[in-house]
C-alpha cells in the first residue's frame, strides 16, 4: 500500500474537505501522515492518519496582522515563507525516513508545495475554492489598493524568494509559488457545473464536488420554515448584521438559527424573540438538511454544503473570494445576492427565496451535479493515480 503526507493551513474550510478524503485512503490500507494545527488534531486522528504538529513554525499574528495577511500579498509571503523556512530542517527529515509516493498540500499551503518540489517527491494539490488559472484569475478584480501594496511590496517578496533559495528551494520567482498551470494534478472540490470557466481546465483537474462526511439527520417536526444565518468560523464578529437579522425577522413566522461564532457576545443582543435560537456554532452539516434558506456570507464551503443538500441561498459575501462564489451561485439561479445588509433587504430577500420554487429547483440542479462528481471517493482516486505513477 501506499504512503501520502498531507499539508494543510489552520483553517477549518480547507481542512474539513480533505478528512473524509483522508479516511477514504485509509480504509483503502494507505498510510496517511498530516502536517496541520492542534485545532485539527482530534478531527485528523480520527480519520486513522498520523497527525504532525506545525504550530511551533507558524509566526505568531495579532488580530490586525491576520486582517494585513488577507489584503496585504507581501505579507502572506513574509508568513509563508517564515513558515516554510521554520519547518524546513523537521520536515525534509521526516519525509526522507517516511519516503511519501505522493503528498497532497492545499493550495494555500504553499510550503506543502515547495517542500514537494525541494524533495522532488510528486504532489496533488488540493483546492477548497474555484480552480484558477491565468483566464480565471481575470474574474477576481483587485482593487487600485491591492495593487498599489503589491507593486511597494514586491522588494520585500523578493527578499524572501531570495532566502527560501538559500534554504535550497528552487523558486522562479512568487509566481512560481502560487500558480497552479494545467500540468498540476488538482483536486478541486466542487463540480464542473458550478466551476467558471470549467472548459479551459485540463484532464488533470478532478472535479470531485464537496468532501462531506455522510451524516443522515431525519426530518423535524418543525411547523414553520427554517432560516439558518452564519457568517462562517473566521471573520464572523459582526453584531450589526446579527441585529438586523433579529429586527428582519422579528415578526415573521419562521423559524431562525443564528451562528455567531465564539468571540460574539450573545447576551450584547436586545430583544431576542423567541422562535430565535441563537448560538456560537453549530454543525452546519445538520442543520441545513432542516433548512429552507440560508443566509450566508458565501465562503466556499458553505455554499457547497448549502448547495449539496439543495438548500438555496441569500448571498451577503464579505470578500472578494466570496464574492466570486456569490455572482456563480446568482449565475445559478441559487441565490439572491444583497448589495445591503439592512433588516428590510434581508427581509424581502428572504421572502423571494421562500415564495419562489425556482430557486429550490436551481439549488437541488446543482445538488445533484455534485451527486455525480463522485466525491471522495473521485478524491482518493486522483491521489492513487498519481502514486502508482510514480511508483
Amino acid at each position: 500500500m501506499g504512503k501520502v503526507v498531507y499539508f494543510c493551513i489552520p483553517a477549518y474550510g480547507h481542512t474539513n474537505p480533505t478528512i473524509a478524503v483522508v479516511r477514504e485512503l485509509v480504509k483503502r490500507g494507505h498510510e496517511v501522515w498530516y502536517y496541520s494545527f492542534a485545532p485539527f488534531r482530534e478531527k485528523i486522528e480520527d480519520t486513522g492518519a498520523h497527525f504532525i504538529p506545525c504550530d511551533h513554525a507558524l509566526p505568531e499574528l495579532k488580530s490586525s496582522d491576520e486582517k494585513k495577511i488577507g489584503k496585504d500579498f507581501a505579507a502572506l509571503i513574509e508568513m509563508v515563507a517564515d513558515t516554510t523556512i521554520a519547518l524546513n530542517e523537521q520536515v525534509c527529515r521526516e519525509l526522507t525516513h517516511i519516503a511519501p509516493d505522493c503528498i497532497v498540500t492545499d493550495s494555500l499551503c504553499f510550503w506543502g508545495k515547495l517542500f514537494a518540489r525541494k524533495l522532488a517527491i510528486p504532489w496533488v494539490c488540493s483546492t477548497t475554492t474555484f480552480a484558477f488559472n491565468e483566464h480565471t484569475a481575470k474574474l477576481m478584480k483587485g482593487t487600485l489598493p491591492e495593487t498599489l501594496r503589491l507593486l511597494t511590496g514586491m522588494p520585500r517578496i523578493n527578499r524572501k524568494i531570495s532566502q527560501l533559495r538559500r534554504n535550497g528551494f528552487p523558486i522562479e520567482n512568487f509566481i512560481s509559488i502560487i500558480q497552479n498551470d494545467n500540468h498540476t494534478d488538482t483536486i478541486v472540490y466542487t463540480s464542473k457545473e458550478f466551476q467558471p470557466m470549467a472548459e479551459l481546465f485540463s484532464q488533470r483537474y478532478a472535479f470531485v464536488g464537496p468532501s462531506i462526511d455522510h451524516i443522515s439527520v431525519p426530518p423535524d417536526n418543525r411547523t414553520r420554515q427554517r432560516v439558518y444565518i452564519s457568517l462562517g468560523t473566521v471573520n464572523n464578529r459582526n453584531r450589526r448584521f446579527y441585529q438586523n437579522c433579529i429586527e428582519a425577522f422579528r415578526k415573521e413566522n419562521l423559524d431562525i438559527v443564528m451562528s455567531v461564532g465564539e468571540k460574539t457576545d450573545i447576551s450584547s443582543f436586545y430583544q431576542v424573540p423567541e422562535h430565535f435560537h441563537i448560538f456560537r456554532s453549530v454543525d452546519q452539516i445538520r442543520v441545513l438538511q432542516n433548512t429552507d434558506v440560508f443566509i450566508t456570507h458565501c465562503g466556499m464551503n458553505s455554499v457547497n454544503e448549502s448547495l449539496y443538500y439543495g438548500v438555496p441561498m441569500v448571498l451577503c459575501p464579505q470578500q472578494e473570494k466570496q464574492r466570486l462564489v456569490a455572482a456563480q451561485a446568482a449565475a445559478a439561479g441559487a441565490g439572491i445576492p444583497l448589495k445591503h445588509s439592512r433588516s428590510e433587504d434581508l427581509k424581502s430577500a428572504v421572502r423571494e427565496v421562500l415564495g419562489n420554487d425556482r430557486f429550490k429547483v436551481c439549488a437541488q440542479k446543482l445538488a445533484d451535479s455534485f451527486s455525480r462528481a463522485g466525491g471522495a471517493a473521485k478524491a482518493a482516486d486522483t491521489v492513487c493515480e498519481v502514486m502508482n505513477r510514480s511508483r
